[in-house]
């Protein structure tokens, strides 16, 4: 039994071939993120990364077949990053506005990363359909905990809108004014975000924890 556990065990460990690819990927993506973070995403380029590892351009390719791919590999790990941070705090039992806590520490912790997600699309790239798969995880933690709270008010014709072109929230009971509102927090939340990281508070005096603070208790009628 015991030659057959080692046997196993050596099966599912990765070669020292494998664990360097993996140390190389990683540096890649490490140093894509000071590349963005210096000159942002559009300007991103696997020639200067291979430089500045001293590879040369063709060796970085064995990596990463081209930019798009690349930037798919920092999408999905932002993704993926936000899903697992939001699920931590939902196992806990938390609501909504624990929910928006997280979310908001999780973009102050990297505002690179949030805006490569969130910002400005980058010219000629299109992320593949299973980083749409783990967006889709954050919005039905979102419509949990939107859906639990008091009854929303009545439907709107937009909420008939969205239950029409429900897409975004396929699969979920939530009822088509459950459906407006989770849209009215993650929407309104993500704009008073976007203003903070981006800058546009400073000099106004505002303390933008407040803000934000303030717009979700609007949202769910606890202001």
């Amino acid at each position: 039994m015991a030659a057959n556990d080692a046997s196993t065990r050596t099966r599912g460990a990765a070669t020292p071939r494998e664990r360097y690819r993996a140390q190389v990927r990683a540096e890649i993506k490490d140093r894509a993120w000071e590349q963005i973070a210096t000159a942002g995403a559009s300007a991103l380029s696997l020639n200067a990364i291979a430089k500045s590892m001293g590879l040369s351009g063709p060796a970085l390719y064995r990596y990463f077949a081209g930019r798009d791919e690349l930037i798919t590999e920092l999408v999905r790990d932002a993704y993926r990053s936000l899903a697992d941070a939001l699920h931590a705090v939902a196992a806990e039992g938390t609501d909504l506005a624990g929910l928006a806590r997280a979310l908001r520490e999780w973009a102050l912790a990297d505002p690179h990363r949030y805006f490569l997600v969130w910002g400005t699309p980058i010219p000629g790239y299109q992320a593949p359909e299973d980083t749409t798969a783990i967006a889709d995880e954050v919005m039905r933690l979102l419509l949990d905990a939107t859906a639990a709270l008091d009854p929303p008010a009545p439907g709107t014709a937009l909420a008939g809108h969205l239950q029409e072109h429900r897409t975004w929230a396929e699969g979920h009971p939530a009822p088509p004014a459950a459906l407006h509102r989770a849209l009215l927090v993650w929407t309104r939340l993500h704009g008073v975000l976007s203003l903070e990281l981006a800058g546009h508070f400073t000099g106004m005096g505002l303390d933008p924890a407040r803000l934000y603070a303030a717009e979700l208790d609007a949202l769910t009628g606890t202001a």
